[in-house]
């Protein structure tokens, strides 16, 4: 069971720090060779594309920190700052998505799952800070689990998506209207089973 453990803790470390620099692949090849299937968007809504794909990293790299209890216990100014710019990058990421969903009802599925997960990744990260600031660590720390569940869609989602194009012979437009989904609700699932067990 403890190498089981180590093997999960190892892999979302892995797959969570990779997509995040792999996200700013668009800095040497440019948003239109970088991320191709998202041409709408880039043509669109290019600003709120722009600050999605460069907070959203931020979000997932630092958010891994929060939740080391060496860094809590021997660094607290560290972790409060950490997780004060995993807020601001969830704001930004999380607002930008929003725009991006609301721009997208040509894939009115995909529009609304992706609208839903940006607004319970800020509301959910909103709460958690506020009970940061209110001293009501306890009952941080549980939504901030749920927070992270849902800035962990950015990997379900890498993960999901060459399924789709390999046994669906979808294009991401049509694999957008499944993922959309199931990139953030198995996560929050997780997460809630997660919290019940250590009640």
């Amino acid at each position: 069971m403890h190498f089981l453990s180590k093997t999960r803790v190892f892999l979302l470390w892995f797959f969570s720090l990779a997509i995040a620099l792999v996200s700013y692949r668009f800095l040497a090849l440019g948003l239109e060779a970088a991320f191709p299937s998202m041409l709408g968007h880039i043509t669109a809504r290019r600003l709120a594309f722009v600050l999605h794909i460069s907070a959203s990293p931020v979000a997932l790299a630092l958010g891994l920190l929060q939740f080391l209890p060496r860094l809590r216990g021997r660094h607290p100014a560290l972790h409060r700052w950490t997780g004060r710019v995993y807020a601001l990058a969830v704001l930004i990421g999380g607002a930008a998505a929003l725009v991006m969903a609301l721009g997208s009802f040509d894939r009115p599925v995909a529009a609304i799952g992706f609208g839903a997960l940006a607004v319970l990744w800020l509301g959910t990260t909103g709460r958690a800070i506020w009970l940061a600031m209110a001293g009501r660590t306890p009952e941080h720390r549980r939504w901030m689990v749920r927070s992270y569940a849902l800035t962990l869609a950015a990997v379900t989602l890498r993960l999901e998506l060459p399924f789709f194009f390999i046994f669906g012979a979808m294009d991401y437009a049509q694999a957008s209207s499944y993922v959309a989904w199931l990139c953030w609700v198995p996560n929050l699932i997780i997460a809630e089973l997660y919290l019940r067990r250590r009640v």
